[in-house]
């Protein structure tokens, strides 16, 4: 079963809530972390390396914390994983040109690489904006969500 990490969870947990809020001009880690909950510590943690990866600003000072430094629309939720658990592999004879032992006979090589294709074009696909609007009631198209199917033949 393919499962975010905690952390990668509350990164874009953290996107969605400064989406959500964007009157403040900033919020602390622990305001985020009362909303949601999630260890404060942890999250400060996230919030600082999404700040390197360009994603957040930081605010010091009395009234100081955290906003996006790009439009929620501009920021995916691929990016968001990335910058917290680097690269999304599913299996890791995806990662880069050394094969393992089994290549030569290996015949589920391919299809999982497209299944780790597809996978990264829906997270690259959905901002964090589509992450802080309004749930659609149930049977509702979300107009940024996609169906996917995955063909392994």
């Amino acid at each position: 079963m393919l499962k975010l990490t905690k952390k990668a969870d509350y990164g874009l947990m953290a996107l969605k809530y400064l989406a959500e809020h964007p009157e403040t001009a900033a919020l602390s880690a622990k305001d985020i972390a009362d909303a949601y909950g999630i260890p404060a510590q942890l999250l400060a943690k996230i919030l600082q390396q999404l700040t390197k990866a360009g994603m957040l600003k930081s605010h010091a000072g009395m009234n100081g914390g955290y906003a996006l430094a790009r439009d929620a629309n501009k920021i995916s939720a691929f990016e968001v994983i990335h910058a917290i658990d680097g690269p999304l592999f599913i299996t890791s004879c995806t990662k880069g040109a050394k094969g393992c032992d089994l290549t030569p006979s290996c015949t589920i090589k391919e299809p999982l690489a497209r299944v780790n294709d597809t996978i990264s074009g829906v997270l690259k696909s959905i901002s964090i904006q589509d992450l802080a609007e309004k749930e659609q009631p149930a049977g509702q198209a979300h107009g940024g969500s996609q169906l996917v199917t995955l063909t392994l033949s």
